[in-house]
């Protein structure tokens, strides 16, 4: 017998964390809530590194899910914007690690792959492929799309995932 699984998506930024959280049951999904934590830009990189940490802890507290998956960060041109970026995404798998909860790490490409079958994409595609999926799916924004396409990706991966890690442990 299977019990439902709780996933948190969660798209690391600096000024916008997305998340997104998702029940799974076999090959069914549902949407349970998605939303974004923000930081004030005019504060110094510490505060809104502990504004993003409070908002995510009170996320995962409230909803109480069982995994995590967090995409993993692209290297590009501008060195200190993805300093930053990763700074945010050891936010993003500090809270559910710290939570107990195990932590998955997809690529920008994966995740587009699992929603809308090829590995690049617009963002209107991975919109337009949630509400196929979710049909009661609500999000606002980019960030909370993408948290909740990371959450997709991860309950398509997830059992390989564990597989892998036993065969590696």
């Amino acid at each position: 017998m299977q019990n439902t699984i709780r996933i948190i998506g969660i798209d690391p930024g600096l000024r916008r964390t997305g998340w997104g959280i998702i029940d799974t049951l076999g090959n069914s999904l549902r949407f349970v809530a998605s939303g974004t934590v923000t930081s004030d830009g005019d504060m110094d990189l510490a505060s809104r590194l502990c504004q993003l940490h409070d908002g995510l802890a009170e996320i995962v507290h409230s909803y109480k899910p069982d995994e995590a998956a967090v995409e993993q960060t692209f290297v590009n041109k501008d060195a200190v914007a993805t300093l930053k970026l990763g700074q945010a995404r050891g936010i993003a798998m500090l809270v559910p690690a710290r939570a107990g909860l195990p932590v998955s790490e997809y690529a920008p490409n994966a995740v587009k792959k699992a929603v809308i079958g090829v590995g690049h994409g617009e963002k209107q595609q991975i919109h337009m492929m949630l509400k196929i999926l979710m049909p009661k799916v609500e999000f606002k924004g980019n960030d909370a799309a993408d948290a909740l396409a990371i959450a997709i990706c991860h309950a398509h991966n997830r059992r390989s995932n564990r597989m892998r890690q036993a065969l590696a442990g």
